[in-house]
C-alpha cells in the first residue's frame, strides 16, 4: 500500500489531490491532515479516490506513508518536517522558507522548482565557482496584500529576509536560496496593480557568463498569491519520487 500523506488541503493540495484522482500521480491512498477540518472534509468529499482524514500530524505518521507534502505554511513546515525527516519519510517541502531555518538533514527533504525553473543550469554553474543571483518579482498588489496605486518596489534585500517578510508568496526566493546561498541571492519586489500575472526575472552571474530567466505564471484561481506552476511542479516531483 503506497499511501501519500497531504499536510493542507487548501489551493495547492487541492490541486495535488485532483491529479491523484486523475491518475497523474498513481498511489494507492491519499492521507489529508489539515488543521481546518472542514477544508479536509471539502477536498475529500470532492474525490472518488481512496481518501482518509486523520485528526492529528501523530495518526498521519502511525499510517507510514512513503511520501508526506507540506502544502500548509512556513509555521506548519518548520513545527512537522523534522518530525517526518526523524520518522524516515520523504517529504515534499512547499513553504521551503521554512527550511532555511532549520538545521536539517535535506536527504529525505525534496524542494519543487515552484514558480520557477532553470535550477538545473544554476547548480550546474555552482560547480565551477561562486554565483551571484538576482531576483525581481513583480505580482499585482492583491498579492502581496498592499494597496499600491502605482507600480512600487515595496521590498530589496536578501533572500533570507524576503521569504521572512512574504512568507506566502515569496518561497521562490527560499528556493534560489537554498541552492545558492541566501547573501548571494539578491531581492526586488514590485507590486504592481497593472499586471495580472505572478513575474519572476532572474539575472545569473557566474565564472563563464551569464543566465537571463523569466516566468510569467497565471496566479492560482484560488490563492492569488501562488502561481499554478507552483502546484504543478510539486505534481511532477511526487510524480517521480513515486517511480523510484
Amino acid at each position: 500500500m503506497r499511501a501519500v500523506g497531504l499536510i493542507g488541503c487548501g489551493a495547492i493540495g487541492t490541486v495535488l489531490a485532483e491529479a491523484i484522482e486523475r491518475r497523474i500521480v498513481v498511489c494507492d491512498e491519499l492521507i489529508l491532515f489539515d488543521l481546518d477540518k472542514v477544508k479536509a472534509e471539502r477536498l475529500k468529499n470532492s474525490l472518488a479516490f481512496p481518501t482518509t482524514i486523520v485528526s492529528s500530524f501523530e495518526d498521519l505518521l502511525k499510517l507510514n506513508p512513503v511520501i508526506i507534502v507540506e502544502a500548509a505554511s512556513q509555521d506548519a513546515a518548520k513545527t512537522y518536517v523534522p518530525r517526518i525527516v526523524a520518522a524516515g519519510i520523504n517529504v515534499i517541502v512547499m513553504s521551503s522558507g521554512a527550511l532555511l531555518d532549520l538545521n536539517l538533514d535535506l536527504t529525505k527533504v525534496h524542494v519543487p522548482s515552484g514558480a520557477i525553473g532553470g535550477i538545473d543550469s544554476i547548480t550546474s554553474a555552482l560547480l565551477a565557482g561562486e554565483v551571484e543571483v538576482a531576483l525581481t518579482t513583480t505580482k499585482n498588489p492583491k498579492a502581496l496584500e498592499t494597496q499600491d496605486k502605482k507600480p512600487k518596489v515595496i521590498y530589496e534585500g536578501e533572500a533570507r529576509e524576503a521569504a521572512r517578510l512574504f512568507p506566502r508568496e515569496m518561497n521562490v526566493a527560499a528556493t534560489l536560496a537554498l541552492v545558492v546561498k541566501p547573501a548571494k541571492v539578491k531581492v526586488t519586489v514590485i507590486a504592481d496593480p497593472n499586471t495580472r500575472r505572478n513575474t519572476h526575472k532572474i539575472t545569473v552571474k557566474w565564472q563563464f557568463g551569464e543566465m537571463l530567466l523569466q516566468f510569467a505564471n497565471d496566479p492560482h484561481p484560488d490563492n492569488p498569491r501562488t502561481s499554478a506552476l507552483a502546484a504543478w511542479s510539486a505534481i511532477k516531483l511526487l510524480q517521480n519520487l513515486l517511480k523510484q
